[in-house]
């Protein structure tokens, strides 16, 4: 049986704020490593010996469809489908979304489901706790992985276990639980029956849709409509917005897993056991559980320096960061927010990602370092009737064919060879040359040679946001930047 790998890469990461943000969220973040956590998981079958479908599915949010798509291919994904979530209503959709794309032309893969933002330290282990998994789900069974507790945690969910099935270690899936209190999480350590839920599953497509349209047929129905709507843009593969926008958010675990016992003609609930080093890297005291510590258990990323300081992660983004005589404390810097707060307070974070967008500060849902298809800028400095950007655009990548009502734009060439669509003219400009885009002129940017094309642009004028862009031209398909 074929295993297809289905990454769900649709969460926004809130209590990682400032690292983590609603447009680029922590999957994207190289937390753990040099890489991101989406590419650490595209990774993670990377030797398997079992066979598997080398065509990566990945269910993934609109907002960041390109920086996704080339993570995936710096990372060496070269057959990737990318399933695109017009809104977020949860794993179950998006999940089921990727069972009918497998389903194509008669297939009936068992899907191994993963959440785009988990650390794995063995895979060694976890592969062949997934070797097990797929002989569980190829026989028609519904798996999930329960990670052995280390500890009792209260801000998992757990899944009790069952009887032993003969097949190694698999057991009968019990139940699931929610976040426990303390004592509840105590009594589940003590008992041994217990696991951490993973948010890992495995099945094979057809019996996942079954069950769903059984459980949930609201769902399933919605997802169907969508997906009959279908259409690929480019790169991605676009569900039917007003449809899909109308399906019930639902989890995997509540929409069927846990109901499960309920209708057993659909399939046996199994457990496998986990003891691969996984971590949600939820919040920042995750983070820290995952990382090197020194001598003193501080953790740090970036250029940080603590003095005098006992069980701290210091996660420097931009700057030097200095800690002094601090215990049990994150100190978390980006270019635009600086975050302190005791590790035991982690999870209220959240609440400060929550308060920015009620108030509608960009910082909540931007960083100042923006990713777009063409490149990225940095948006350097701003005030009243001006900005400052730094803008590095690929090779071979152009900015769409635009003009704006409200500002002027200055560009000066710091680095590479800028080709310049202004109205009717044409023109190359090399380092240290400028040129002057007045309110009203259509105009394009592109990067002609083999090398990154490095420009500072100043805007002026009345009103700078985003918004103030009429597109006649586009390689990427984009109705706004």
């Amino acid at each position: 049986m074929t295993i297809r790998t289905v990454i769900l890469s649709g969460g926004s990461g809130t209590r990682l704020w400032p690292a983590s943000r609603e447009t680029y969220p922590k999957q994207l973040l190289p937390l753990t490593g040099e890489h991101s956590l989406l590419q650490e998981t595209a990774a993670r079958l990377d030797g398997f010996t079992g066979e598997l479908d080398p065509r990566l599915l990945v269910v993934s949010n609109e907002e960041y469809r390109f920086i996704t798509a080339e993570q995936l291919r710096r990372s060496g994904v070269r057959q990737a489908r990318i399933v695109l979530e017009p809104a977020g209503r949860n794993t179950a959709p998006a999940l089921t979304l990727a069972a009918l794309e497998a389903s194509g032309e008669g297939a009936d893969p068992v899907l191994l489901v993963m959440p785009a933002d988990h650390a794995i330290g063995d895979l060694a282990v976890f592969q062949r706790a997934i070797a097990a998994g797929a002989r569980q789900a190829e026989s028609g069974a519904l798996v999930c992985f329960g990670v052995v507790p280390e500890r009792a945690e209260t801000g998992y969910g757990y899944v009790r276990a069952g009887a032993a099935i003969a097949d190694g270690e698999a057991r009968a899936l019990a139940e699931f639980v929610e976040k426990p209190d303390a004592g509840a999480a105590a009594r589940y350590i003590a008992s041994g029956a217990y696991f951490w839920n993973s948010g890992i599953f495995m099945f094979r497509a057809s019996v996942w849709l079954e069950a769903l349209s059984h459980f949930r047929p609201d769902i399933d129905e919605a997802c169907r409509t969508a997906w009959a709507g279908r259409s690929t843009d480019a790169d991605f593969l676009r569900v039917e917005r007003a449809a899909f926008e109308k399906c019930p958010a639902d989890s995997i675990d509540y929409a069927v897993m846990e109901k499960l016992r309920r209708a057993p003609q659909l399939g046996a609930g199994v457990l496998i056991p986990l003891a691969a080093g996984w971590s949600d890297v939820g919040a920042w005291d995750a983070l820290w559980a995952v990382s090197a510590r020194d001598a003193d258990g501080n953790a740090t990323r970036g250029d940080a320096i603590l003095h005098d300081s006992r069980d701290t992660l210091v996660y420097a983004g931009h700057r030097l960061v200095a800690a002094v005589g601090c215990q049990d404390m994150v100190v978390a810097e980006t270019a635009d927010a600086v975050l302190v707060v005791p590790r035991n307070r982690a999870q209220d974070v959240k609440q400060v990602a929550e308060r920015l967008k009620a108030e509608g500060r960009s910082q909540g849902r931007n960083h100042r370092k923006n990713f777009r298809p063409w490149g990225w800028y940095d948006a350097l400095d701003g005030g009243e009737r001006f900005q400052v950007k730094r803008i590095v655009v690929e090779p071979g990548a152009s900015l769409s064919l635009q003009l704006h009502y409200h500002r002027a734009e200055h560009w000066i060439v710091v680095r590479g060879t800028a080709r310049v669509q202004r109205n009717d003219d044409i023109f190359f400009l090399g380092e240290n040359e400028s040129t002057y885009i007045p309110i009203g002129a259509m105009h394009r940017l592109s990067n002609p040679g083999r090398l990154p094309l490095e420009i500072i642009e100043v805007q002026s004028g009345s009103y700078l946001g985003e918004d103030d862009i009429v597109r006649f031209e586009d390689d990427y398909g984009r109705a706004r930047d």
